[in-house]
């Protein structure tokens, strides 16, 4: 759960932002976003909603709706099927809603029954199975979404086990806990909890370098990313970072790390092997509010959700305050489009197939 206080308002009122920020683009910018490939999934929490948007155009193909407060999405290896954490707002969620993106249509409700706050979600290499946390509980579960079942449910022994990457051979899974302030270890192929490290005061973002060799950890409630090893399973390095680091993504490459610092309201570029910062994108730059709704966004938007497609070109960043995703160019770093989304977008998924209204 995010600590933060944001507006709540309309899509209508989020469509305006749309069109300032389309008039700003260029037909530069125009040509190289068509030029890339596949849908978005954005996850609408106030919404119960998920927005399947076409990349190349930036047009929303359809909007399916979801179980409530959807958080985190997981998208197939072979692009067809999206599963959705439906983490819940006051009454705790307990479902994971499938999606099948060829057909744009839900196949399936899993109830998790006894697990409740389904959040960080991946799917295994297998293409059959998820791992997702389950907040409440402390566990990390593998769920098989063929059959609906859940197959493990493993002890992380720490508070508020939030968000989950796993290594690139799936055989192990990493879960960043914010009460806890720490990362545990598992070990899927025994279902045990190997190590527990502490990271920082509210660890929550986190990702895998693709070589597996470096997990990144933000810890939202310390401004601090803390870089550690998955061979020593220690941290390595700590570094300052803007205020409430949230997210992270490496590049494709293995090059860089964008961190969305949701207080300050921009995103952070590092340089992953120097360790240091390279530059700052604020996400209110050549972004007005619509007349008259001035006091309604004094914060600008604020980044959470962050995705990065497998061609590197852009990040999309979910600006949940506005109902907005931001585009950043990752050759120039600099804001290209905004997309609209539905209500409180957040968690983001990429699918490389191309889909069309039905």
């Amino acid at each position: 759960m995010i600590n933060l206080t944001f507006p709540r308002f309309a899509l209508s009122v989020a469509m305006l932002f749309v069109g300032v920020a389309q008039g700003q683009t260029t037909t530069r910018e125009t040509t190289q976003l068509a030029a890339s490939t596949g849908t978005l999934i954005v996850l609408n929490k106030d919404g119960a909603s998920a927005s399947i948007i076409d990349r190349a155009s930036g047009n929303e193909i359809i909007r399916i709706d979801t179980g409530t407060g959807p958080h985190e999405v997981a998208v197939s290896p072979n692009g067809k099927i999206a599963v959705v954490g439906n983490y819940g707002q006051q009454q705790p969620g307990r479902t994971l809603t499938v999606i099948d993106l060829t057909s744009q249509s839900i196949v399936k409700t899993i109830d998790l029954e006894k697990y409740h706050r389904p959040h960080g979600i991946v799917f295994l290499p297998d293409g059959k199975r998820v791992v997702v946390t389950a907040e409440v509980e402390q566990k990390l579960l593998v769920v098989n979404i063929e059959l609906g079942t859940v197959e493990k449910a493993i002890d992380t022994n720490a508070q508020g086990s939030h968000m989950v990457v796993i290594s690139p051979d799936g055989k192990r899974a990493f879960v960043s806990s914010i009460g806890s302030g720490s990362l545990t270890v598992i070990d899927l192929e025994t279902a045990t909890r190997i190590k527990t490290i502490e990271t920082g005061k509210g660890a929550e973002g986190l990702d895998i370098s693709p070589d597996g060799l470096e997990v990144w950890v933000g810890n939202r409630g310390a401004d601090t990313i803390s870089i550690v090893s998955t061979e020593s399973l220690a941290v390595v390095e700590t570094l300052n970072c803007a205020t409430f680091p949230i997210r992270l993504k490496f590049t494709p490459n293995g090059k860089q790390v964008l961190v969305s610092n949701a207080r300050s309201g921009d995103v952070a570029v590092f340089d992953a092997g120097k360790r240091s910062e390279i530059t700052r994108i604020a996400m209110a730059k050549d972004w007005q509010p619509p007349a008259g709704q001035e006091d309604l966004f004094t914060k600008g938007p604020v980044p959470i959700g962050i995705l990065i497609p497998p061609d590197g070109k852009h990040a999309f960043v979910a600006n949940t305050n506005v109902n907005l995703v931001t585009v950043i160019d990752l050759q120039t770093l600099e804001i290209t489009n905004r997309l609209s989304a539905g209500a409180l977008p957040d968690g983001l998924g990429y699918s490389p197939l191309m889909l069309g209204k039905k």
